[in-house]
């Protein structure tokens, strides 16, 4: 009987950006495009608002100083409760936002952004970063606007949810989102050089 040779062992290079997140935050992560790049899974512990930079810093007021917001190029990410994304075609809409583009959109369950720098860490050139970073060892969700009901959104019914102060700061955020989305596309278009044919 010939000797059972053990399988080789696979070597798992570890990412310290996923064990930070994963480790410190207990936030859900997968493999980015590259080494050091890991990518936050969305719809499990938060959603994420993205619109442009200059619309994102006006609309900051309305979350609370402990609510985390990175930055990507010209893009802010502003993280909002879990099941906030899915909210946010109605929510638009029940706005009077939903038939203008405004260069808001949301990412939930299922979806991925990428991991900013974690804080004081080097990062690669043109990464994310955090301008308000989480906490390690505090809970993100109570310090995100919450996910709202909207069961008659958009067909002349009122907006429910289930906690009314947390559900008005994300009614809230997202009016000032728009408007400041649409601002800044109003301004970018009167930039524009006028055609004549």
């Amino acid at each position: 009987m010939a000797p059972t040779v053990p399988q080789p062992r696979r070597t798992v290079e570890s990412d310290p950006v996923r064990q930070w997140y994963e480790n410190e935050l207990g936030w859900a992560t997968a493999p980015g495009p590259g080494p050091g790049q890991a990518r936050l899974v969305t719809g499990l512990r938060f959603d994420v608002l993205e619109l442009p930079a200059e619309a994102g810093f006006a609309a900051l007021r309305h979350l609370g100083p402990r609510a985390p917001v990175a930055l990507r190029g010209e893009t802010m990410l502003l993280l909002i409760g879990a099941g906030g994304a899915d909210e946010l075609p109605g929510l638009l809409d029940w706005l009077e936002w939903g038939d203008i583009p405004l260069g808001l959109t949301a990412v939930g369950a299922g979806g991925l952004i990428e991991a900013p720098t974690p804080p004081g860490w080097p990062g690669p050139r043109g990464a994310a970063v955090w301008l308000r970073p989480p906490e390690p060892g505090c809970e993100v969700e109570p310090t995100l606007p919450a996910p709202l009901s909207l069961p008659a959104a958009g067909r002349g019914g009122t907006v429910h949810h289930s906690d009314p102060a947390a559900g008005s700061d994300l009614v809230r955020l997202v009016d000032t989102a728009a408007t400041q989305c649409h601002r800044v596309r109003l301004r970018r278009r009167s930039r524009q050089p006028l055609a004549f044919s």
